[in-house]
């Protein structure tokens, strides 16, 4: 096994977000052989759809790649011309399994770059998640990535094999993935991919990937994608991916989008995904510009919205999560608390789980209020 392939493949597989990774276990080192070493940078730690907390290889088939994206390494117009690796079936499935057995690794997240065609590249990735399923028996995860234009065949093939599929649409509208490349059509190779993914997998749902501040696309351009998502496409999560130019790439001269963009995007996501913030209360939050500011959403729109404070001696759940410093869970171990008889007390609301800090200002316990600079 070429070492060097493995190493660069899975290094490439960082640039997709579209599942929940971190590369905490990726920063361990593995002593034990080669392969190990070498896929060091391809192993993350992940959690999955059943919600456990494990770790998987994420790779590409091959970073050769016949379209022609401004932003990429791997791209057509990419002046460096960097080694191209691409694993035949059999491969891939063998490093794989070789991970498994000595890296307790129990998930593989594949993608690739376009060879040939989209349908071509789908039926290596096919092969090689065949092997690993049917020779091997490999029961853990499997997340495949679709690629764009590919026929609704091979997704329906995939799909057999899958944990879950999903494809980036990588920006908000036909006009703004223009910017990025002359090949992609939107509603075409990517919107109508994910609807099919929608029927094929209804159950598992879906993820998706939006590169942020690469297109010159506003904020509000980005949460109006975000709603037609969610509402549409039975998505599981979006990930934000800040824009960060890549040298001798087209895009190389253009600035990178600030580290906090995209924090505050997810801050705003799980406003509307998890605290149920209609769309309209999260414009709200955005300046004349139609972006956000380094700030915290919720406090913005607390600060702007709630006139008086949240007494938590009897305040509902819905009013509870709408608090600085108080979420889901939080809310209801406060509301369990009052249940039992107890009058509540800040050490009741702190042992909840609140942040206080945040808290403190929007909400009344035991008959005390923290003023407010600008009063109530």
């Amino acid at each position: 096994m070429e070492l060097e392939k493995v190493r660069t493949l899975g290094d490439s597989g960082r640039f997709d977000l579209s599942c929940e990774c971190t590369t905490k276990e990726a920063r361990q080192k593995y002593t034990e052989d080669s392969i190990s070493q070498a896929a060091l940078k391809g192993v993350y730690t992940a959690h999955i759809t059943d919600g456990r907390t494990v770790k998987i290889f994420k790779t590409l088939m091959s970073n050769a790649c016949t379209h022609d994206c401004n932003y990429c390494h791997n791209s057509t117009t990419c002046t460096k011309k960097g080694k191209k690796f691409q694993y035949t079936p059999a491969e891939l499935a063998k490093v794989f399994m070789h991970l498994v057995k000595h890296n307790d690794i129990h998930g593989l997240f594949l993608s690739s770059g376009i060879v040939k065609d989209a349908d071509y590249t789908t039926d290596m990735m096919l092969d090689a998640v065949k092997i690993v399923r049917n020779k091997y028996k490999f029961k853990g995860y499997v997340h495949f990535k679709a690629l764009p234009g590919v026929s609704f065949d091979k997704l329906k093939q995939a799909r057999e094999y899958a944990s879950r599929m999903s494809i980036n649409i990588e920006a908000t509208s036909a006009g703004r993935l223009d910017e990025f490349t002359s090949i992609k059509e939107f509603k075409t190779d990517i919107l109508r991919r994910q609807s099919w993914i929608k029927r094929l997998s209804p159950q598992s749902g879906q993820s998706t990937q939006l590169v942020v501040g690469a297109a010159g696309e506003t904020d509000k351009e980005v949460l109006k994608m975000m709603r037609w998502e969610y509402d549409n496409m039975s998505l599981h999560r979006m990930y934000y991916s800040g824009f960060n130019p890549l040298r001798d790439t087209v895009f190389e001269s253009k600035k990178a989008a600030p580290k906090w963009r995209a924090q505050r995007l997810y801050n705003v996501d799980w406003l509307y995904r998890v605290y149920n913030y209609k769309f309209g209360e999260l414009n709200e939050v955005l300046d004349d510009e139609g972006m956000l500011q380094n700030k915290d959403p919720k406090t913005l729109h607390a600060q702007k919205f709630m006139d008086r404070p949240v007494d938590v001696k009897d305040a509902g759940y819905e009013e509870l999560i709408r608090v600085p410093g108080i979420g889901p869970k939080t809310a209801k171990r406060i509301i369990n608390v009052r249940r039992s008889g107890k009058n509540l007390k800040r050490e009741h609301i702190h042992n909840a789980g609140a942040i206080l800090k945040r808290a403190d200002p929007f909400i009344k316990v035991d008959g005390w209020v923290q003023k407010r600079l600008r009063g109530w």
